[in-house]
């Protein structure tokens, strides 16, 4: 038995030199796992940091168990990059990797015949595809059963405790439960605290007897290479001017992460203007642009990427010198996810936080995507309860208030709990009965506001950085590193030159975000006894408008939520905002992309929250542009109204406003467009409402002009 396990030690060791290079040799907790999964058919869980090796241990798994004559392995994946760098990994050790994912769906016919012909050695495959009921039904059943490994790369999105909770992981204890007896799988991750290992873990062993529960494999989380640290600027301003005298004093090339997807591109157009080779990465761009993206870092043609989370886990640059979050994530466990993109190949890498006040609200926005409340889930329930046949997203938006990723993301967790199944046509009712999880839904809210509070405090903190990180992973082996801004002092000052803080004062400053009109009305309306549908004619469809700033900007965004906080007091428009409008209206009339013809009124939509803020805003614009004021239409939703998803909420405004016979009168008599103002624009639907009634009155035209967009 021994001398079986020496042997299979020593191809270990050659399928990991084929992989890796001569000289590479197995850590001794990748050869425990590799030996419990192939000769023991164990299940393991690697709790290990970012670089330590976690894919050489499956694909040399993979490897022998192949020569063994097992089936292929099955890699459940969450992001396209990952799965890419991993193609290209097995390539190097002669193993042939495969990919079904949403990128490549015209490959999937082929892909399953090559999987029943052998010629597949390893399967990538995306958590959705799981509950997609094509491939749940058809693919996912044969591949189970003939599986010769099972790895769940990310493992800590199968815990909801986790920082990335993704509720199609959940899918996996179906394919755990139908793999064959002995089948090993392997679960793998760098980021679980001592919560998300044991949670993983009990999922995992689910179904095994009391003496083959997984092993846990979990090791020290220090990253030699990294020098972390952080810098307190005060403005957003103050942070791109910071980046734009520093980025070059950072060896190498990396990442420089943002909250938002504006923020994204904003910080990588600035970067550019002052000479940055850089792009913009997120999770809106074409899969082809995001490719050409990554291959760029990769060979080094730029500096950075300016990225939001979507580029995260699994990319792989070995020598990617430095990352730098302007803002700071919500946890630091998602922080030290992120962090360890860098210094994998290299003696030293740089990391840096540069946090702001702004980053709060943007950790709120985030937070309210969470499960919804009781009341709302038994909606959802009761309304596919009674359909008797399958009722699709859309239409069950028409009649449940909540927006389409949260009731998305809410029937997923419906689904793995049993209470709904999806099926072709959308969702339908199992008639199980389902208990709503109160205590485990508070208790998750809770440690959510636990990691923003140990966020706040990683960025104040004096004591060792990765000290602290270590720590709230609970890794045991936490201590001093020596080498972060606290332990050695800063290896880069807060300064900022006088130059690039005016450029990016200039570059903030700039007002204005166009409005593109809404064109197609939600589906399904009719069933709400709303009588519309399909496209909006172009006579009842507004033009392009115009915004002051989103509020999720660096720039205007800041002073915009100030202005807008739900516990702001109601004023008269400040003289910043006003003289800020006037910007807008100008560049709006004489830029690149004016407006058609020059508006001869302004009408303002009537607030229940602000209507000093608003009626003031459009008295200042018609004062000032020598336009008639004709004053407000009447009417509005509920004050409790909340914004809801598309079909509810043109569902609560069809008949919520009302055009009085004089406004209707002098709107039939202009020779332009209106310009019609509101606070802040979020589904677009009151603007659009209110336009095509404005539109049905008579006026020649709607150009749309608010304080704020959400996007």
């Amino acid at each position: 038995m021994a001398d079986d396990r020496t042997e299979l030690r020593e191809r270990a060791e050659t399928v990991l030199r084929r992989l890796a290079g001569e000289h590479a040799e197995l850590r001794p907790d990748q050869w425990r796992a590799i030996e419990a999964l192939v000769a023991d058919a164990r299940r393991v869980l690697c709790v290990q940091r970012t670089g330590w090796g976690k894919s050489a241990v499956y694909f040399v798994a993979t490897a022998l168990l192949r020569e063994r004559g097992h089936g292929p392995t099955v890699i459940v994946s969450p992001l396209l990059a990952l799965m890419r760098n991993q193609v290209d990994a097995a390539a190097r050790a002669g193993i042939h990797a495969r990919t079904i994912n949403s990128a490549n769906l015209e490959d999937w016919d082929q892909i399953t015949a090559e999987i029943a012909d052998g010629a597949v050695d390893v399967l990538l495959i995306s958590p959705e595809r799981l509950n997609n009921p094509d491939f749940r039904d058809s693919v996912l059943p044969r591949l189970a059963a003939t599986t010769g490994l099972l790895v769940v790369d990310e493992a800590h999105c199968v815990s909801d405790w986790g920082h990335d909770f993704r509720p199609d992981y959940r899918r996996l204890r179906t394919m755990l439960a139908e793999l064959p007896t002995g089948t090993p799988v392997l679960a793998t991750t760098a980021t679980a605290n001592e919560r998300v290992t044991t949670d993983v873990a009990e999922q995992l062993g689910a179904g095994e007897t009391a003496g083959h529960q997984p092993l846990v494999l979990r090791g020290p989380l220090d990253r030699e290479s990294l020098r972390l640290a952080a810098l307190q600027l005060p403005s957003p301003a103050h942070r791109l001017a910071w980046l734009a005298d520093h980025l070059d004093q950072i060896p190498g090339s990396g990442i420089v992460y943002t909250l938002t997807v504006a923020a994204a591109h904003e910080a990588a157009q600035f970067l550019a203007a002052r000479g940055y080779a850089v792009a913009a990465y997120t999770g809106q761009a074409e899969d082809a642009d995001r490719r050409a993206a990554e291959q760029d870092l990769l060979d080094n043609k730029l500096k950075a990427l300016v990225a939001t989370s979507a580029l995260g886990m699994g990319f792989d640059k070995p020598d990617l010198g430095f990352v730098v979050h302007l803002g700071a994530p919500a946890s630091p466990i998602a922080y030290y996810q992120q962090v360890g993109r860098a210094g994998r190949a290299v003696a030293g890498a740089d990391v840096m936080l540069l946090p702001g006040p702004e980053d709060a609200a943007i950790w709120r926005y985030f937070a309210s995507l969470a499960f919804p409340p009781e009341d709302q889930v038994r909606r959802v329930l009761d309304v596919l309860g009674a359909a008797g046949r399958p009722v699709s997203t859309q239409a069950l938006e028409v009649q449940v208030d909540l927006r389409r990723n949260r009731l998305e993301m809410m029937l997923k967790v419906l689904d793995v709990d049993g209470a709904v199944k999806r099926v072709r046509g959308g969702w339908e009712a199992t008639g199980q009965p389902w208990a709503y999880d109160t205590e485990r839904y508070a208790r998750i809210a809770k440690a959510r506001q636990s990691e923003q509070d140990a966020m706040r405090d990683y960025t104040t903190t004096t004591r060792c950085r990765m000290e602290f990180l270590r720590h709230t992973l609970d890794d045991p082996e936490a201590r001093r590193c020596g080498r972060c801004d606290n332990c050695a002092g800063p290896a880069y000052t807060s300064d900022v030159s006088a130059d690039a803080l005016n450029a990016a004062h200039t570059f903030l400053g700039r007002p204005g975000v166009q409005i593109e009109p809404r064109k197609m009305w939600p589906t399904g309306l009719a069933a709400a006894g709303v009588p519309l549908s399909g496209k909006i004619p172009a006579a009842e469809q507004t033009l392009p408008g115009r915004a002051v700033g989103r509020l999720s900007d660096l720039g205007w965004g800041t002073r915009l939520r100030e202005l807008l906080a739900v516990d702001s007091p109601d004023t008269t428009p400040p003289q910043d905002l006003l003289n800020v409008l006037i910007e807008v209206l100008k560049d709006w009339s004489h830029g690149s992309d004016p407006w058609p013809t020059r508006p001869a009124a302004v009408v303002a939509i009537n607030s229940r929250t602000r209507p000093r803020l608003i009626t003031g805003v459009a008295e200042h614009v018609a004062r000032v542009g020598r336009l008639d004021n004709l004053g407000t239409v009447a009417g509005g939703p509920p004050p409790d109204q909340p914004r809801a998803n598309s079909a509810q909420r043109v569902k609560a405004l069809h008949d919520a406003f009302a055009i009085p016979e004089d406004l209707a009168e002098r709107l039939r008599h202009l020779s332009g467009p209106v310009l019609l103002v509101d606070d802040q624009l979020d589904s677009g639907w009151t603007m659009a409402i209110v336009a095509r009634q404005l539109l049905q009155a008579g006026a020649p035209g709607v150009l749309p002009l608010v304080l704020a967009t959400t996007s």
